[in-house]
């Protein structure tokens, strides 16, 4: 048996380290039993997945040196590797275990669906398909389906007993039928879940090895039924721990940067950042602090791996870089500066930013100056505004982050358009709202226009100085959290017009 293992992210954001982390150990894996490692693309989400993000995912993957042997980018005998271009295969599928007697249609609306969880809530019972699909009769579900009725496919599961199921780190694990619902296996614009497509695609392509995150650890059941339902046999489970913040709690850009591109950008090296990644959790034999990918592959012991969270801490990161940066000869060096920022376009964004404001060359070095550093030297009396409150500050930058996290595209007209919007939506003149975002990414209000800067940043250095400048100032707290949430919201509705009763 060929050992294969796969990566399979969601092209939905930008390449996140914790799947640059997956990777990595699904790799290690896989060459330390002479098998494959397979990238694969989930895009089943259509409104969610761009292609931008795919390009960003596969770039930031090679650049941290975790190459993959068939892929969407270089094909491969089990081709194609993007989900959305395997669409016809998994309705063939669903429609199987229905004929077997595995599956079953819901014709529930999503309105029923509410009105059964609010019931179930009020019975103090955890929300849960009830089953209502399974008790039409075959000739109630013929007459449905010719009507054209909106329907989902779903799975069935046993009502009582214990799933077991084996991981590699765990041993055997006992999850009780009750605590798994029904899911849907084939949504009603005929898509597929994660559930199906997954398990789909895992068989065909032969994988003997899913090593992912321990939040899937809920699935397994589900899985494991599909497997037994089509009479497939389920690959080897190995649920990793997740990456955690120093305070324990999950990993979230909130508390610290989670993008590749981000830690690319402030020059990290890369192989710092894989040799940080593989002792997430994991260690050599002989407990050595900095080695390569190559060693990591030669000594690589799953069992090695401990459960307990790893803590992704940034200054660690920072120091273990050092020691990568320490080892290289000058030359060396300097070919890594001169490759760090080595795109040509945004050097002459810079270029053309700062060409108004010098004189003399020397002057670039002190206008230019904010665009190569991780964060600008500021602190909270610089926010401090005779036109502003401390409160109306706070929140511009907290709903200029949720607001433009959610744009699908980066550019001045994107970029500038949702701050201007969000100054006009909070009745604050532009001149007063924008002093804090200049601070927040120049370290000064005299600086390159702010909106044009972001845009040469790029977001995952915008949203970082702009997280920082929120720490500073106090970001919101819990409470406050949901309440700022719901009025960043009502700030997008359209004013209430006037009636027209004619």
């Amino acid at each position: 048996m060929t050992v294969r293992t796969r990566i399979a992210p969601s092209p939905t954001g930008f390449p996140h380290v914790g799947t640059a982390y997956i990777a990595l150990f699904n790799l290690c894996f896989a060459k330390k039993h002479g098998g494959e490692f397979i990238l694969r693309i989930e895009d089943t989400d259509q409104v969610r997945s761009t292609p931008e993000s795919e390009k960003m995912i596969l770039d930031s993957l090679r650049w941290l040196g975790l190459n993959w042997s068939e892929g969407p980018d270089i094909g491969g005998p089990h081709a194609p590797y993007r989900q959305s271009e395997r669409m016809h295969i998994y309705k063939q599928y669903a429609l199987e275990l229905v004929e077997k007697g595995h599956a079953f249609y819901c014709f529930a609306s999503a309105e029923e669906l509410d009105q059964m969880r609010i019931e179930q809530q009020a019975r103090g019972e955890t929300p849960r398909y009830d089953g209502r699909g399974l008790n039409l009769s075959p000739q109630e579900v013929e007459q449905r389906l010719a009507a054209g009725e909106a329907h989902v496919i779903r799975m069935k599961v046993p009502e009582e007993g214990i799933c077991k199921f084996n991981d590699l780190l765990r041993g055997e694990v006992e999850i009780p039928w009750t605590q798994v619902d029904m899911q849907v296996l084939l949504k009603t614009d005929g898509l597929p879940t994660y559930h199906l497509a997954n398990v789909v695609d895992d068989h065909l392509m032969q994988i003997t090895h899913v090593m992912r995150g321990e939040e899937w650890i809920p699935s397994a059941p589900k899985h494991q039924l599909l497997y037994q339902y089509f009479g497939w046999e389920m690959p080897v489970l190995c649920h990793m721990p997740l990456l955690r913040n120093p305070d324990k709690s999950k990993l979230s850009k909130r508390k610290n940067p989670t993008s590749i591109n981000y830690y690319k950008d402030i020059g990290v090296l890369p192989e710092a950042l894989l040799n940080y990644l593989g002792r997430m959790g994991w260690s050599m034999p002989d407990e050595r602090e900095q080695f390569g990918l190559a060693d990591m592959i030669e000594h690589f012991d799953i069992q090695r791996v401990s459960l307990g969270g790893p803590i992704f801490d940034v200054d660690k990161l920072n120091w273990l870089n050092a020691q990568w940066i320490k080892s290289l000869t000058p030359a060396a060096l300097l070919d890594r500066l001169l490759a760090w920022k080595s795109d040509r376009s945004t050097l002459e964004d810079i270029a053309a930013a700062i060409q108004p404001r010098i004189q003399l060359l020397s002057e670039a070095v002190n206008w230019a100056g904010f665009y190569f550093n991780q964060f600008p030297q500021i602190d909270k009396a610089q926010f401090e505004s005779k036109k502003l409150t401390e409160e109306q500050v706070r929140k511009s930058l907290q709903f200029a982050i949720w607001r433009l996290e959610s744009l699908m595209s980066w550019n001045n007209d994107t970029v500038s358009q949702t701050l201007m919007d969000l100054a006009a939506q909070m009745e604050i003149k532009l001149r007063d709202f924008m002093p804090s975002f200049f601070i927040a990414i120049a370290g000064s209000t005299s600086s390159t226009p702010v909106m044009q800067s972001m845009v040469t940043l790029g977001p995952d250095l915008t949203f970082a100085r702009l997280r920082h400048a929120l720490n500073l100032v106090g970001g919101p707290s819990k409470k406050e959290q949901k309440e700022w949430e719901k009025l960043n919201e009502s700030l997008k509705l359209p004013k209430n017009d006037p009636i027209d009763n004619a």
